[in-house]
């Protein structure tokens, strides 16, 4: 008993002293010197945490212009300001940032000075959502990773914008006033590596041209799309998630194998005027197809591959891998055909 009760103690202690020590180490490496150089360098309008030296925080000051950034900064976070301007300026030392986020602001493309943004080589991150852009800013850092501009008013791309940015893996552009002229074949041209794509919230009636191929997330809810071309998901073989929510898209408007796609994991096609479940892949894990024009569901018909041949190979052979199938807000109803249980044997959720 004696000996338990030495080695908790003991075990208690070294973990204080280990705790101790690595919270005193982030204070211990910043002597005085280092002390006095980080507070006098810092805005007057920021906060600049000690422990976290390569941070600069001005979000939420009211301020209209960006301060100087100190030289040592990485990560910069201006949100919730009325900064109307991006100057090269304030940015005369910061060769080192990494992460800005802008949104939030008044910024306008006519307030971004030429060439600014292009001049923060190691950019990865760029955030300019809600603010009053009307198109996409240029030129942009060539390392970008990341660049959300949501909820602006961007209703043009100017051409080449994206062609060097081939590190690029997330484009955000939704909720803004995109029309189908504004998406060219050669818009998208140079993201070889981008795996999301947003232009959800816009005025598109087609289906973009020339998606990257690597693309892996796209996203198109909210816009007014009515038909899906014959083979369009052959040019982004790798698409897994596709969003579709609230459009026009009617049964006419889907290719008889439109959605046959053995990439494609989660198909979301709710608030459409569908009157039929399209013809699904086996591979297809997620099916959103609620508020609709549907009114009955034959699990024979649509199960991608033959009941007789799934019962004949069981869990061993291709049976459809579908887990959740959401079809609320049509005109079916309960209780759920025996067939699409038989079909479906890994379905773990229907929504009707």
């Amino acid at each position: 008993m004696i000996l338990k009760v030495c080695t908790s103690l003991l075990l208690l202690v070294l973990v204080n002293s280990v705790w101790t020590r690595t919270v005193r180490q982030v204070y211990d490496d910043l002597d005085p010197g280092h002390w006095s150089r980080y507070t006098s360098e810092c805005p007057q309008e920021c906060f600049c945490p000690p422990s976290f030296p390569n941070a600069l925080y001005c979000d939420n000051k009211g301020l209209k212009e960006i301060p100087p950034i100190p030289a040592r900064i990485w990560y910069l976070y201006l949100q919730n300001n009325q900064i109307e301007t991006i100057s090269e300026k304030p940015f005369a030392n910061a060769t080192h940032l990494r992460w800005i986020n802008l949104n939030k602001n008044k910024i306008t493309n006519g307030g971004i000075e030429s060439g600014v943004l292009s001049k923060l080589k190691r950019l990865l991150y760029l955030f300019l959502e809600d603010n009053e852009l009307e198109e996409v800013p240029a030129p942009l850092p060539v390392g970008l990773e990341q660049l959300r501009l949501a909820r602006n008013k961007i209703s043009k791309i100017p051409e080449g914008v994206f062609s060097h940015l081939e590190n690029l893996t997330m484009l955000d552009l939704h909720q803004n006033s995109l029309l189908d002229s504004a998406l060219q074949s050669d818009t998208f041209q140079g993201l070889n590596n981008l795996m999301q794509l947003n232009i959800a919230k816009n005025s598109l009636k087609k289906m973009p041209l020339s998606i990257p191929a690597n693309t892996l997330q796209l996203f198109l809810d909210n816009n007014s799309i009515e038909v899906i071309p014959e083979n369009y998901f052959s040019a982004i073989p790798k698409v897994t998630f596709l969003r579709l929510n609230y459009n026009k898209l009617s049964d006419d408007g889907i290719p008889p194998n439109g959605f046959n796609v053995s990439s494609i994991l989660d198909l979301q096609l709710s608030h459409n005027q569908l009157t039929k479940i399209p013809p699904i892949n086996a591979h297809l894990e997620h099916l959103h197809l609620d508020h609709n024009k549907i009114k009955s569901v034959n699990g024979t018909q649509i199960c991608p591959v033959s009941i007789a041949l799934e019962e004949d190979y069981g869990y061993y052979g291709n049976i459809p891998r579908l887990r959740y199938l959401r079809l609320d807000g049509n005109e079916i109803q309960p209780p759920i055909p025996l067939d699409i249980m038989i079909c479906f044997r890994l379905l773990q959720a229907v929504v009707i």
